[in-house]
């Protein structure tokens, strides 16, 4: 291909719309063009990049016997009804695009399609005698994302590939579990990027377990925790740990103190000579439910957590989804921590906040306010595993000014029958599979993620199979996805240098570019021309750039868009040489005409292995 007949426009200064190296160098090498906020052109060099990708996804998916199809972006709002999401979509997360259609009926551009898919299995899934089906699409997907941000890393559309598994036993939907973390990783080792896969909060997808696949990079959204031994490696939301240990109390008698200006662990801390650890913090939330037909439920919850620890919101939600049928609901919508303007309209006085005790009086909630604000009129003690075992603790006195020294549970205080890990786990604590080793921290970029669903969905809508004892029985259900789009932005935020992008050979758009200095000289045309002939005609994809452009402008051209091998026609012709350059690490030598093409094949083939 030549530069001079493509749409090729490179931009020497970052747009100011990009925050993070890769969204400004895709950009700035007319890889990709903003349309709108989110929503990004893929240029013909990008499309090449994907289509790479694509091909490496179809390949290790197609090799477990997986089949592939394709499936409507218009999705109706009955199917979501079914499994009991569509609120969560559209209100509690508010990610769904929707719309009517002509009849007034809901429509949504999917997000993910296990909806779809358990319906097609529900119609033609029939016997026993047709399971394990594994099927999956690469396709566009749409989020309504509150803030598109960093590129094609988050934004409203992108291509996605998903696929979904059914099967008869727990037993054989873990066997393409396991095969899909292979697929997954053999993808990513082939696109070449380095990754992690991590133990993963489950989300909206639900589900009793699964992964994360992230690539390594620092400006990634997400934090992972692991252990040097590469035993234990986890999603922050996800990953637990040991905790210090817990210092002993100093405080032997139960006893009220006055703790004047100590709203905050650490001031409190200073104050009493003590360790946070000896200290039970008391933080609350407020949950609401989605209850149909009687519409939304709200719960105060209490949670009790030692002083030096933090809550994890997502271990929060799942632990409240999981108490949600205590309230006759399925659906979290919203976890909040309660402002003035919210308390005010529940309380039936002022709450001591910053002198909390784990016995706050239910009393504090106004039975009539709570009533017309469709708040539960009791508040939901839950307490965390690091507070659960303290002796002789401090916490608040329900009064301001004043905080208890000496308390037990048991004695003083009830300890809550819902005791939970619920503490946010961070770099430095003990790992839980081996104390000697010490939790570490990474930034990363979630590229794929899988899940053993279970029966989640089939119950929901009643996907069955007859099992050989001619019995009904719920599908077991698996679902697989990876960001396609995604993977090449983060390959690129994963390897570039302050001169451009460092493409993997793998997934570059081109292996090669013959880089012409002087247009003008017959010599170096033709020979730039019969290299890049030969070069494509033995598989080495190469790019000839004949531009009418300073050679100084095409050498920053060639960094910039990263492609993986530079070939120069320059003054090394006189010898019958050119110069070779490669973008990772920038070395140079000089080659022989002739031995040119057999040289790039070999170096292209071992990168891609």
């Amino acid at each position: 291909m030549r530069l001079s007949q493509m749409l090729f426009v490179t931009l020497r200064e970052d747009p100011a719309e990009a925050e993070i190296p890769s969204h400004k160098l895709l950009l700035r090498a007319g890889y990709i063009r903003r349309i709108s906020s989110g929503l990004y052109a893929y240029l013909p060099l990008l499309l090449r990049v994907l289509d790479k990708i694509s091909a490496i996804v179809r390949e290790e998916m197609d090799a477990t016997g997986a089949q592939e199809c394709l499936l409507p972006q218009l999705q109706p709002a009955a199917l979501w009804q079914e499994s009991g999401r569509w609120d969560m979509y559209t209100k509690a997360e508010g990610i769904m695009f929707t719309l009517g259609d002509r009849r007034q009926q809901e429509l949504a551009l999917g997000p993910t399609h296990e909806e779809v898919i358990t319906a097609i299995a529900r119609d033609m899934i029939r016997s026993y005698r047709q399971l394990p089906l594994h099927l999956y699409q690469l396709q566009t997907k749409f989020r309504d994302e509150i803030r598109p941000r960093f590129g094609l890393l988050r934004g409203r559309e992108f291509i996605m590939k998903d696929g979904y598994s059914f099967h008869t036993d727990t037993d054989s939907l873990k066997q393409t579990y396991d095969d899909m973390y292979v697929a997954y990783s053999n993808m990513l080792r082939r696109c070449g990027v380095a990754f992690r896969a991590v133990d993963a909060d489950s989300g909206a997808i639900g589900g009793s377990g699964s992964t994360e696949f992230m690539v390594l990079a620092e400006a990634g959204e997400d934090e992972v925790l692991y252990t040097a031994d590469g035993k234990y490696a986890a999603n922050v939301e996800k990953a637990v740990s040991l905790a210090p240990e817990a210092v002993p109390s100093p405080f032997k008698t139960y006893e009220k103190r006055d703790t004047p200006n100590t709203p905050t662990i650490a001031s409190l801390a200073k104050f009493l000579d003590c360790s946070p650890t000896q200290i039970v913090k008391n933080v609350l939330y407020q949950v609401t439910y989605d209850r149909e037909p009687e519409g939304e439920q709200s719960v105060l919850v209490l949670v009790s957590i030692r002083g030096d620890q933090d809550v994890n919101e997502v271990k929060l939600q799942n632990a409240l989804t999981n108490l949600a049928a205590d309230y006759g609901a399925a659906t979290v919508l919203a976890l909040e921590v309660p402002d003035a303007e919210n308390q005010a309209k529940w309380a039936a006085k002022p709450l001591p906040l910053g002198y909390i005790a784990p016995n706050l009086a239910d009393d504090y909630i106004s039975p009539e306010k709570a009533k017309a604000a469709g708040i539960a009129p009791k508040f939901l003690r839950l307490v965390d595993e690091t507070a659960a075992p303290l002796e002789n603790f401090v916490t608040g006195s329900n009064e301001s000014g004043y905080h208890i020294v000496g308390g037990n549970w048991g004695a003083e205080f009830t300890l809550p029958s819902h005791r939970m890990d619920l503490r946010k786990a961070i770099a430095g604590d003990r790992a839980v599979h081996d104390p000697n080793q010490t939790i570490q921290t990474a930034r990363g970029i979630e590229i794929g993620h899988i899940f053993q669903l279970g029966h989640k969905y089939s119950t929901a809508m009643g996907a069955t199979y007859t099992a050989e004892n001619g019995t009904e029985v719920p599908l077991e259900m698996g679902c697989y996805g990876v960001g396609v789009s995604r993977l090449a932005q983060a390959a690129v935020e994963q390897s570039y240098d302050k001169n451009g992008i460092i493409w993997p050979v793998a997934i570059a758009p081109y292996h090669a570019i013959v880089v012409v200095p002087n247009i003008g000289d017959a010599d170096q045309m033709a020979a730039a021309e019969k290299l890049h002939d030969e070069l494509n005609a033995a598989g080495v994809e190469t790019l000839l750039d004949d531009r009418k452009e300073r050679a100084g402008v095409k050498f920053k051209d060639a960094e910039l868009i990263g492609i993986p091998f530079r070939i120069v026609t320059g003054r090394s012709l006189k010898n019958g040489k050119v110069e070779v350059v490669k973008r990772a690490g920038g070395d140079a030598e000089e080659i022989a005409l002739e031995a040119v093409v057999d040289t790039l094949k070999d170096w292209v083939e071992a990168a891609v292995r």
